[in-house]
């Protein structure tokens, strides 16, 4: 068996991972959509949404992996990591759920990750520039999609209305770690290679409030719950996801096809 390679700790290094980790596990749980969406339109819709997240995760890994100067490429980076070394946000890994609790999640991080872009079009590093001039094309679509469903689901039946309401409730409190900056950011920020997530919250704030004012859904009341996922700490859900993704790497060490 192949082991488990390292992970980089420098600064640049884990900051790009924590936008490529959640892209690429966000990439995972739309992928699980793949013959299940409610309608055809949909399941393609979602499918496509997962090659576009799969992009720029590979895109960034890519990267990051020649920033390293350790030989490692995005198939390393992605599959042979354990998980303690994955950077994503812990929104991204939770359970599949339902349709409602999907596009929920997909309007609040593509919203997040709009914003996010926008700032990184001016980084310091070209290539990371170049990254997100193609992927906020992607995630302004992303985002349009999530919300028209969220406005369709809020405004349907009895039922897509309380599961929508539930799916919000179970959602808001791990959207804090979105903003949750620390010296990672900080230094990011310091060196122009891009934002502090700190500084997307009150627009991000602003969106999700003008989408949930026309919805007529009330946001939640804040918790003291943070979520850790982008510092390593995951939820219960991430090891299973892990245990699918990297099954063909773990069964066949370095094959190729």
């Amino acid at each position: 068996m192949q082991t488990q390679l390292a992970s980089n700790t420098s600064p640049q290094m884990q900051y790009l991972l924590r936008v490529a980790d959640t892209c690429l596990i966000l990439s995972q749980r739309l992928g699980e959509w793949c013959g299940h969406a409610p309608v055809l339109e949909e399941d393609i819709a979602l499918s496509n949404m997962a090659l576009d997240l799969l992009g720029q995760a590979r895109a960034l890994l890519t990267h990051a992996g020649q920033l390293e100067g350790q030989g490692r490429d995005e198939d390393q980076l992605a599959f042979l990591r354990d998980e303690h070394q994955y950077l994503n946000l812990t929104l991204a890994e939770l359970p599949r759920g339902d349709f409602a609790f999907t596009v929920l999640r997909n309007v609040m991080l593509a919203t997040w990750l709009k914003l996010l872009w926008q700032q990184l079009l001016a980084s310091c590093d070209p290539e990371v520039a170049a990254i997100a001039a193609k992927a906020i094309k992607e995630a302004r679509y992303h985002q349009q999609h999530a919300g028209d469903w969220v406005l369709r689901l809020a405004g349907g039946t009895f039922d897509s209305r309380q599961r929508t309401e539930s799916a919000l409730l179970q959602l808001w409190p791990y959207t804090a770690e979105l903003f949750d900056a620390d010296a990672i950011d900080v230094a990011a920020a310091a060196s122009a290679l891009g934002p502090n997530v700190a500084d997307l919250q009150a627009p991000w704030q602003a969106e999700m409030k003008s989408l949930f004012d026309e919805a007529s859904l009330s946001i939640p009341k804040t918790s003291a719950f943070r979520s850790s996922g982008k510092r390593g700490q995951h939820s219960e859900h991430m090891g299973f996801i892990l245990a699918e993704m990297q099954h063909l790497q773990r069964a066949y060490p370095g094959g190729v096809w």
